[in-house]
């Protein structure tokens, strides 16, 4: 009898998948709290790792199409409540939860990813005190990142048509809550960014949760902030609310109104200031006539005077004039300053420096035109003088004599023969021609009284050497 033939024999792959549709089958949703270790966020998007207690442990895996929808990040030592069915990695036999969605326990995700990027940005540098930029005196144009129609841009249009008219505002609509909010946040500062006549940029909306602030906690919204070379005023929410924009930006405002107030009160504390001293000027003229006044009473009552009453009469009618002229003086003043406000203030409003920098910018580009002209004529005359001198060394060459059919013969120690009795019969002479040396051998000596005269034949190996342009250039 076959003790095997009513029995089911698996094989390993076959018992491993009976085992997966079974857990899969049996728990399709489950809820699992526990604590995060060995975690591993693949290059891939994926991520891994172990969800533990005191007691025992699971492997678990969350796929990039699902954590890409996380609002934090998770790490090791984290209390996470998972979601997520059962399954078996075939391979290793292991079965794991794959977690399609994840909180984190006692902290809301919100709340943790917003301490989760403040942290990351700050070690980075992002909050630096120092690379803070002081909002300009007097803007002439100012930027606003917000929703149209939202009673944010309602209240900062009113503050400043009331405080300052003459401010150019440009709008740029953008969603300030839910999907798409933070990217249209950024593009606005991008976009202002190209322009070269915004002096500051308003990042501005209304109070709200967390999560209806949530766009201005974006990385992208912080890194574009950062980045920015305009000056950008952070005014999200109410006092008590802080964004990551808040801390990114060169200055928090707390409320909207409050940003708009920031950027119109230089020309209002200016007028204040000016009125101030005119007022000041006008208090201490007043002082100093009382004072000499006075001086000039008590001078008048001294027992002195009393012999001459006219000579005090007479001071006295110069003094009043003195009085009359100096208080005329200080009228004209007084006038002098108020007309100067009044120029100042016009000259201000009409200053435009584009104008100024496209006149720079011109003078700047014919003086490169001119430059390139000067260059290009020297350069020109260098080149000449060099074909000049390189034509007069090319004449004063002895290659050039060569040219002409002329050699150059050396003994074997390299010294030039110039007189056929250095040599005798058998000696080995190198001459030298245009293109090549001829190792030659000396077959007989002539001495006369004229020039000297050594005839020389080619040895009889054919010993023959032409070297190449090395040697030439070498010799």
């Amino acid at each position: 009898m076959d003790l095997f033939a009513e029995r089911k024999i698996y094989t390993v792959s076959e018992l491993t998948a009976e085992i997966k549709r079974t857990l899969e089958d049996r728990y399709r949703e489950i809820w699992v709290q526990g604590e995060i270790s060995n975690f591993k966020h693949h290059s891939s998007g994926h991520m891994y790792f172990t969800l533990k207690d005191d007691q025992a442990q699971v492997k678990a895996a969350c796929f990039r199409n699902t954590n890409r929808y996380l609002k934090f990040q998770p790490e090791d030592g984290l209390e996470v409540l998972i979601r997520g069915r059962i399954s078996l990695y075939e391979p290793r036999g292991d079965y794991q939860i794959l977690a399609d969605y994840m909180m984190p326990v006692g902290l809301g995700s919100l709340q943790l990813a917003f301490e989760q990027l403040k942290e990351k940005l700050r070690r980075e540098g992002l909050f630096e005190a120092v690379r803070k930029r002081s909002l300009p005196l007097l803007p002439r144009k100012i930027g606003i990142v917000t929703s149209p129609t939202g009673a944010a841009i309602c209240d900062m249009l009113r503050i400043l048509k009331r405080r300052n008219a003459s401010l150019h505002v440009l709008i740029y609509p953008a969603k300030v809550q839910g999907p798409g909010a933070a990217e249209e946040i950024a593009a606005g500062v991008r976009y202002f960014n190209t322009r070269n006549d915004v002096d500051v940029v308003i990042l501005g909306r209304g109070g709200g949760s967390m999560e209806d602030l949530w766009a201005f906690n974006e990385e992208i919204v912080a890194r574009v902030i950062f980045k920015s070379r305009i000056p950008v005023i952070s005014a999200v929410g109410h006092e008590v609310d802080f964004t990551i924009a808040d801390f990114v930006a060169d200055l928090r405002a707390p409320t909207p109104s409050a940003a708009a107030e920031m950027v119109s009160g230089a020309r209002e504390d200016l007028r204040a200031t000016v009125q101030s001293l005119r007022g000041r000027l006008a208090q201490a003229m007043r002082l100093q006539i009382e004072k000499r006044r006075s001086s000039l009473e008590r001078l008048s009552r001294n027992r002195a005077f009393e012999v001459a009453p006219n000579k005090v009469r007479e001071l006295q009618q110069r003094f009043d004039e003195a009085t009359l002229r100096m208080t005329q003086a200080a009228m004209r003043f007084v006038t002098r300053v108020r007309h100067g406000e009044r120029v100042l203030q016009t000259r201000l409003a009409r200053v435009d420096l584009n104008q100024v920098i496209a006149r720079k910018s011109n003078v700047l580009a014919r003086l490169e035109q001119s430059l390139a002209s000067d260059m290009r004529a020297r350069l020109k005359a260098e080149r000449s003088r060099l074909e000049l001198a390189v034509g007069r060394m090319d004449a004063l060459s002895p290659l050039a004599i060569l040219e002409r059919g002329y050699a150059i013969c050396r003994d074997p120690q390299g010294t030039i023969l110039k007189d056929a009795t250095a040599v005798s019969r058998g000696d080995k002479v190198d001459v030298r021609l245009t293109r090549g040396t001829i190792g030659c051998l000396v077959e007989s000596v002539e001495d006369t009284s004229g020039p000297s005269v050594a005839s020389v034949s080619a040895p009889s190996e054919n010993e023959v050497s032409l070297q190449g342009a090395d040697r030439l250039a070498r010799d």
